[in-house]
């Protein structure tokens, strides 16, 4: 027995019977004797979901023994690998055959089937999230069945398993379709903020990876444009000491550093964040597309972030910096907008649309319900769709109204664990009782 926390310290859990199986036999065993005793199950992987969408009641699952690449086809770039591979072990050992994931978040150390579960995402217009990149899953269900997934067997369960906050079973590996390792070209650069917003469509649209990241209080927005090289084009990565400037001593040592600042000091966030917008610096680098997708990310936050059809987004940024303004709130921390291309995953944010992506951030010793909770009712009119990772109020009817294939999930998860051993008071939440 032992206690349980995530990254964010959001949620927690005491008490819960903690196993890490070695093989999906073991898995299978465990789940099986869970369900027979009447115990409910999850499985975790990192821990960095800020909801409760991994919390166990009873009985956790741990699953970073089965942490490693098990096999790799250069030739047709599909990799099959344990469902507890970190996303970061995951890069590095693609690099080693040559291949790379085609699209990635901005941090990776999640663990490859917590990401996906969740729906995260990078960014590009033409590009979807992690979800998308996989061809086949192999899923433990409540009886104690190992089901093989893809478009061709188990269909429909493949649909829901992608992305299904682990209410389905534990998934224990997965196929992805990966492609030939890539390099990147990193334009980052301030501009003012109406000039991105009132661009937005263009610089979506005129790269293969673009976002941006906007201080509250200040009108710059910083933003980050990348693009895969020409043929001939060699990697010329950030050199080592302006890497730790940026990266680590701006971006984590000094943003802690000013985070706790206004913690203290309210009042000096409007003058802090147009101090920091005033220090973003252009550069411009190429290198290992992991490399440039993921950054090191350690101070800690709250985040709600919700999937819009893409063509409202300005309206939605213009909205929530007219109340930021009108509220009197103090917001050190950037809101991130990104893009995404429409799928066909029934749970994914991206379902049907083309999809852009508005983050917001509260600093971890700082309040953040006043402020997330405007959040929700300014994306509410747009049909917005809560990652299911990060923070928000929304249940099951709202949910389904916003998801067309809501309820032939819940028919499959019906069919897959009826008894619901793999509920928690957050499945509760988002798919009912």
């Amino acid at each position: 027995m032992s206690t349980w926390r995530n990254w964010a310290g959001t949620e927690s859990a005491t008490g819960v019977e903690i196993l890490r199986p070695s093989s999906v036999d073991e898995v299978a065993a465990a789940v099986k004797a869970a369900a027979e005793q009447g115990k409910r199950l999850k499985a975790v992987g990192a821990g960095h979901s800020f909801t409760g969408c991994s919390v166990p009641e009873q009985v956790m699952i741990r699953l970073d023994r089965l942490g490693s690449i098990t096999s790799a086809d250069s030739v047709s770039g599909k990799v099959t690998l344990g469902a507890g591979t970190g996303l970061a072990k995951l890069n590095a050992g693609l690099a080693s055959f040559d291949l790379a994931m085609e699209n990635l978040g901005d941090i990776d150390k999640q663990t490859i089937s917590g990401a996906v579960s969740t729906g995260t995402h990078g960014t590009g217009a033409k590009l979807g999230g992690l979800a998308t990149q996989i061809v086949g899953l192999e899923l433990v269900t409540a009886d104690g069945s190992v089901l093989n997934c893809s478009a061709e067997e188990n269909a429909d369960v493949f649909n829901t398993a992608r992305i299904s906050v682990g209410a389905l079973g534990v998934i224990t590996a997965l196929t992805v379709q990966t492609v030939p390792a890539f390099l990147l070209r990193a334009q980052e650069m301030p501009l003012p903020l109406g000039e991105v917003l009132t661009g937005f469509n263009e610089l979506a649209d005129g790269n293969d990876h673009f976002e941006f990241y906007w201080f509250p209080h200040t009108e710059i927005a910083l933003t980050k444009r990348n693009n895969r090289v020409a043929p001939g084009v060699g990697p010329a990565p950030v050199g080592r000491i302006r890497g730790w400037v940026d990266d680590e001593l701006l971006s984590n040592r000094v943003f802690e550093l000013t985070n706790r600042l206004s913690v203290r000091r309210p009042g000096l966030v409007q003058r802090i964040n147009r101090i920091a917008s005033r220090a973003l610096s252009a550069r411009e680098y190429v290198d290992s597309s992991y490399k440039v997708f993921c950054s090191e990310r350690n101070v800690v936050f709250r985040e709600s972030e919700y999937a819009v059809p893409r063509e409202h987004v300005v309206e939605v940024v213009r909205q929530l910096r007219a109340w930021i303004d009108r509220s009197g709130e103090r917001i050190p921390f950037p809101i991130e907008v990104r893009v995404a291309a429409a799928d066909d995953i029934w749970l994914s944010t991206a379902y049907g649309r083309d999809t852009a992506y508005v983050a917001i951030h509260q600093y971890h010793r700082l309040p953040h319900d006043k402020y997330f909770d405007a959040f929700e009712q300014i994306v509410a009119p747009f049909g917005a769709r809560p990652h299911w990772g990060k923070l928000h109020k929304l249940g099951a009817e709202q949910l389904r109204e916003r998801y067309p294939r809501f309820d032939d999930f819940l028919a499959v998860r019906d069919r897959v664990d009826p008894q619901r051993v793999f509920g928690n008071s957050y499945t509760r939440q988002v798919f009912g009782a």
